[in-house]
């Protein structure tokens, strides 16, 4: 059955670059990113993870633990690890787990047999710290991701989570937002006192809440 946003994230346990995870007490509390990628000592995948390296700062800052996901084998691992050090110039700083059996892989459904009937897609699921997927992503094997996006998403369900707040088309963190539906006018003028912007009744913009 397929994973979909409000869904708890399945749990697991399996081994990584880092040791042993048991993936609902690494990331409690935290918010999370789980990607997979199809396969060891391919290119696409060794720019991606050297990347996403380069982005820990970024992913830090916003509370959120990123682990990637391979059907490889753990000992496979080290030296595509050297690899991606070289050419990407950011070495592997985040756990990459070795599904080696795809127990986790179809757990998630990131294998597609219509693709591929062993290797993963390139699948990206953002999870709350309440353990419930927020976002998936699923990109095909020869596109790579673009993970500036994802942390994009995440700035805007770290807001909404906290603020009856939507965030518009192409939104970036520090742009205006939209009130919500379920915010009446009433409650509005408490919320936002020096007003909005109403571009019809469904529509009132705000500058982006600050706390």
């Amino acid at each position: 059955m397929a994973i979909l946003i409000g869904d708890t994230a399945p749990d697991f346990t399996l081994e990584s670059t880092e040791g042993n995870i048991h993936f609902h007490d690494y990331i409690d509390g935290s918010w999370a990113v789980l990607f997979s990628h199809p396969k060891n000592f391919t290119p696409v995948c060794t720019t991606e993870l050297g990347y996403t390296a380069k982005l820990k700062p970024e992913f830090e800052k916003r509370g959120v633990k990123v682990l990637g996901l391979s059907v490889d084998k753990l000992e496979d691992h080290g030296g595509w690890a050297r690899d991606i050090e070289e050419t990407q110039g950011s070495a592997l700083n985040f756990p990459l787990l070795a599904d080696s059996e795809g127990k986790v892989a179809r757990l998630y459904d990131m294998i597609h047999p219509n693709a591929d009937n062993t290797l993963t897609v390139r699948s990206v699921f953002v999870i709350g710290p309440d353990k419930k997927v927020k976002l998936k992503i699923e990109y095909p094997a020869s596109t790579g991701r673009n993970f500036d996006e994802v942390l994009r998403v995440i700035d805007s369900l770290q807001l909404t989570a906290k603020h009856q707040v939507a965030t518009p088309v192409n939104w970036q963190s520090g742009e205006d937002v939209i009130i919500v539906p379920a915010v009446s006018n009433e409650q509005a003028k408490t919320k936002y006192p020096e007003g909005w912007k109403e571009l019809k009744p469904y529509l009132r913009i705000v500058p982006q809440p600050q706390d």
